[in-house]
């Protein structure tokens, strides 16, 4: 699946929380004091990426990764979202999200301020 996002600086990424069940994703031109939008996975089954990553390409997932995740969890997810990003290494890094559901909220966000950030 292609995450639709709306249009913006979308450069820095982040993992702001993670609970097991509920991942959410910040992003921003610089993530340092606030953040402009928040990608929220709700049972979320599957995560392959990193915690901070920038310039993400979304792109829909590769049968290979389908599969991968279907023999993980037995079955295909709702939601499986794929994409290559910068992780910090010298080649991009293949991520992928499988969840039942997502959503985006768009907003000023300060990093201290977020429902998710102890």
């Amino acid at each position: 699946m292609l995450l639709p996002l709306p249009d913006g600086s979308w450069w820095d990424w982040a993992v702001l929380g993670f609970d097991g069940s509920r991942l959410t994703l910040a992003a921003g031109h610089d993530l340092t004091y606030h953040h402009g939008l928040e990608v929220v996975f709700t049972d979320t089954r599957y995560v392959r990426c990193p915690t901070d990553f920038t310039d993400p390409a979304f792109r829909e997932p590769t049968p290979e990764e389908r599969a991968e995740v279907t023999r993980f969890l037995g079955e295909e997810p709702p939601v499986l979202v794929a994409f290559e990003a910068d992780g910090g290494g010298t080649v991009p890094v293949s991520c992928l999200i499988a969840a039942e559901d997502w959503a985006i909220r768009q907003g000023r966000f300060s990093r201290r301020g977020s429902a998710d950030v102890p």
